[in-house]
């Protein structure tokens, strides 16, 4: 009974990120669904990336927490549009969610959009949500293990993203294991090494993102 149930409720969101990527595309939008686990520096990136773009593409931000609206508060510094999410306790965004917040978005200003996820590096990989590529952000303070604790939301992420990389001397990480780990799962995501602190990777990152959207969005 409760795999029929978890069917049907995947089904059913399935069919509103469709609807979501049809508008999205309808409207010239590259989407971004970006996940981590809390504190790898989803937000942060975002910004940074906002600020190496701009002039370049215009972006838009929908913001997905359990609760309150301080990532959202940040974005808005920035004048870009930004919508807040709250799931009251679920551990991810779902397609509906997001549907609600493009509704209230200014999409005909909107080149780039992106969706930072709950910080959940679990359910969050279950949940199409219409996006057309689907980021992980990893920090250097969690560990070098995480490919091999979480195999699932690297095995579909579009591009890794290693964040904090100028605190390596620093902690206990060992690089190459991390890669190794991210490569037995998944062979042609794209992986970046980045600071939001020192804005070390962002221009590389950012560019690959304009790329992406310049060479067409990829099919649902």
């Amino acid at each position: 009974m409760e795999i029929k149930v978890l069917k049907n409720i995947l089904g059913a969101n399935e069919q509103i990120a469709v609807q979501n990527h049809q508008l999205l595309n309808s409207k010239g939008i590259f989407a971004v669904n970006i996940m981590s686990s809390p504190g790898a520096g989803k937000t942060s990136l975002i910004v940074e990336t906002i600020k190496a773009l701009k002039g370049r593409a215009r972006i838009g931000v929908i913001e997905g927490d359990v609760a309150g609206s301080v990532d959202a508060e940040r974005v808005d510094k920035e004048q870009v549009p930004v919508i807040q999410i709250n799931t009251g306790g679920q551990c991810h965004l779902d397609a509906n969610m997001v549907r609600n917040a493009l509704e209230n978005l200014p999409l005909k200003d909107i080149d780039i959009l992106f969706i930072e996820n709950v910080g959940n590096l679990i359910c969050t990989a279950d949940f199409a949500l219409g996006e057309h590529k689907k980021i992980v952000i990893s920090s250097v303070p969690e560990g070098d293990d995480k490919p091999i604790k979480y195999p699932m939301i690297f095995h579909t992420a579009d591009a890794v993203v290693i964040n904090k990389i100028d605190l390596i001397p620093y902690v206990k990480y060992d690089l190459q294991a991390f890669l190794k780990g991210v490569r037995a799962l998944n062979k042609s995501a794209e992986i970046f090494q980045v600071s939001c602190t020192t804005g070390w990777g962002v221009e590389e990152w950012a560019c690959w993102l304009l790329n992406q959207k310049t060479a067409g969005k990829s099919p649902f």
